[in-house]
C-alpha cells in the first residue's frame, strides 16, 4: 500500500513542477488582468488584453517578471500536486469495486472532488501570497492612479513577507485563510471535472476501459483538455477568489463572495467574471498536458 502512496508522491510532485515552469507566466498574466482596477469614465484600462499586459510586464520587468512570485508556488506546487495526487489514489482504492479494477469514469469525478477538498486547505493560503505579489506589479505606474491605489506601491518583499505581514495585521492564521470558501467551490467541482474528463478522453481514446497502452501524445492531449475542463466549470469562481485574497483588510470593498460576486457582475457584467480567462486557457491546457504527462511516466517507472 505504502508503495502506491510514495509513487503518487513522487509522480505528484514532478507532475508539479512540469505544470509550473510551463504554466506560471500565464498565470502572472491571468492575475493582472483580473486584479486591474476599473478604469474610470473616459480612461483606458492598464491593459488592453493578454498580449498588451505581456508586452507591458516585458517592458517594465523583463522576463523575470513573467515569473514574479513563483517561489512559494514552487515550494508548494510540489507539495499540492503530492497531495492531489496521493488522495485521488486513496479516494480511487476506496471507490474500486475489487482490487485493481479501473474506476469508472464517475467514480473519478468522485475521486477528484474528494482531492479538492483535501488540497483547498493547502491552496487558499498560497494563493492568497502569490495574487499578493503578482497583483503588486511593479509599483511605480500604480501610484499615478488616484486613490486607494497610491497604497499600492510594493508592500511586500517576498512570500514569506506576505506570510509575516498577514498573520501581524489580519487576524493570524485566519488571514491567511481568506478565501478559502471561493477556493473550496473552485477545486471541488474543478477537480472532479478535470479527472473525470481526463479518465472519459483516455478511456475514448483507448476504446475501452485499459488506457495503459496509450502513448505520450494521447496523454498529453487528455491531459491538456482535462486541465482546459477545470478552468471552464469553475472559472468565476477563481475571479471572485483572487478580488477577495487581494481585498484590503482594513478598508475592504467585499463583505464576502457572494457580494465581490454581485458587486462584479453589477459594475462590469458578466464578462466581468471572465476577466483572465484567455491567458488561464492558455496556460491550463499546455501546463496541465505537462503535469499529466509527467505524472504518468514518473509512475510507471517507478513501476
Amino acid at each position: 500500500m505504502m508503495g502506491d502512496v510514495a509513487k503518487d508522491l513522487a509522480a505528484g510532485t514532478v507532475g508539479g513542477v512540469a505544470q509550473l515552469v510551463v504554466g506560471h507566466p500565464f498565470d502572472t498574466i491571468k492575475v493582472k488582468l483580473q486584479s486591474q482596477p476599473t478604469p474610470l469614465p473616459g480612461q483606458l484600462p492598464k491593459y488592453s488584453g493578454a498580449i498588451d499586459a505581456v508586452k507591458k510586464t516585458l517592458a517594465a520587468e523583463g522576463a523575470s517578471g513573467l515569473y514574479k512570485g513563483m517561489g512559494a508556488p514552487l515550494a508548494t506546487v510540489a507539495a499540492f500536486n503530492a497531495l492531489l495526487f496521493t488522495v485521488r489514489g486513496q479516494m480511487e482504492t476506496l471507490l474500486r469495486s475489487a482490487p485493481g479494477a479501473p474506476l469508472t469514469v464517475n467514480q473519478q469525478f468522485v475521486a477528484g472532488a474528494g482531492a479538492g477538498v483535501a488540497v483547498s486547505f493547502l491552496a487558499t493560503p498560497t494563493e492568497l501570497i502569490k495574487c499578493r505579489l503578482q497583483a503588486q506589479g511593479s509599483g511605480a505606474a500604480i501610484v499615478a492612479e488616484a486613490g486607494a491605489a497610491a497604497t499600492a506601491a510594493v508592500k511586500y518583499g517576498g512570500p514569506i513577507d506576505v506570510a509575516k505581514q498577514v498573520l501581524r495585521s489580519e487576524g493570524g492564521i485566519r488571514g491567511l485563510y481568506k478565501g478559502l470558501f471561493p477556493t473550496l467551490a473552485r477545486e471541488v467541482p474543478g477537480n472532479a471535472a478535470m479527472f473525470g474528463v481526463y479518465e472519459a478522453l483516455k478511456q475514448y481514446m483507448a476504446g475501452g476501459t485499459d488506457t495503459s497502452g496509450l502513448g505520450r501524445g494521447s496523454l498529453m492531449l487528455a491531459g491538456g483538455l482535462a486541465g482546459g475542463a477545470f478552468w471552464v466549470s469553475v472559472y468565476p469562481t477563481d475571479v471572485v477568489k483572487s478580488v477577495i485574497q487581494i481585498d484590503d483588510y482594513k478598508n475592504p470593498k467585499y463583505t464576502g463572495s457572494i457580494d465581490a460576486f454581485k458587486k462584479i457582475v453589477k459594475s462590469e457584467g458578466i464578462g466581468g467574471l471572465y476577466k483572465g480567462f484567455g491567458p488561464a486557457m492558455a496556460r491550463s491546457v499546455p501546463a496541465n498536458a505537462a503535469c499529466f504527462l509527467a505524472y504518468e511516466i514518473t509512475r510507471s517507472s517507478l513501476g
